[in-house]
């Protein structure tokens, strides 16, 4: 597989996981006893692609991931918008179930995108500020370093964002109840994706011409 098709296959990937922690998130699952959304699966691969890109090709690449999957998020949203509010011929049966699934808040889909783009372009930030300071070395402690962090601010950002006082229950103490666990198990997955990295950069710079 020659390099360019590497990194389409790439960019690609990371726009599918964006677009669908964002239309699949809505299930709520258990795990280990906790409440969590299924996008929780997801999250974790779209740090994992750009800290990849970033190793092999440099922050200003991962960059334009990160922009290319934001322009594609919000061209989605809209025509959701739009499709959600047209309406629907006679013969289709399901519109209520459609709005339903697809109908998510105005204020939902700010929350994800501005925490989307927060915490994406930090995460390629601060894995050149660890790369500077190694020198390049210990792959997995930037790798580690930065997506912990951004996962912080990705999992903060969206949750007061989309649910502070949404009612009266859902105060700043109660929001940090259900980040932290989520929070945690989100380190959890950037910790077991740390092989995937070093899997992934050589993947990635085999055959690429110096």
């Amino acid at each position: 597989m020659q390099n360019q098709t590497k990194i389409f296959f790439l960019l690609g990937l990371f726009v599918g996981m964006i677009i669908g922690m964002n239309f699949l998130g809505g299930k709520i699952v258990s795990l280990f006893g906790v409440s969590v959304s299924v996008g929780i699966f997801m999250v974790p691969i779209t740090f994992l692609i750009t800290d990849i890109i970033a190793e092999v090709y440099g922050k200003k690449m991962a960059q334009q991931f990160v922009t290319t999957g934001l322009v594609i998020l919000l061209i989605i949203f809209a025509f959701t918008s739009i499709f959600v509010i047209i309406e629907p011929h006679e013969r289709y049966a399901y519109n209520g179930e459609y709005e339903t699934i697809f109908g998510a808040s105005l204020r939902i889909m700010v929350a994800s995108i501005i925490a989307y783009i927060i915490s994406q372009y930090h995460d390629i930030w601060a894995f050149e500020f660890w790369k500077a300071k190694t020198k390049g070395r210990f792959l997995w402690l930037r790798n580690n370093f930065s997506t912990i962090v951004s996962q912080a601010i990705d999992t903060l950002i969206f949750m007061f964002i989309a649910f502070y006082h949404l009612t009266p229950k859902f105060d700043a103490l109660f929001i940090l109840e259900l980040a932290i666990p989520y929070y945690l198990f989100k380190i959890a997955f950037a910790i077991m994706d740390t092989p995937f990295i070093y899997l992934g950069v050589r993947w990635l710079k085999t055959g690429k011409k110096r």
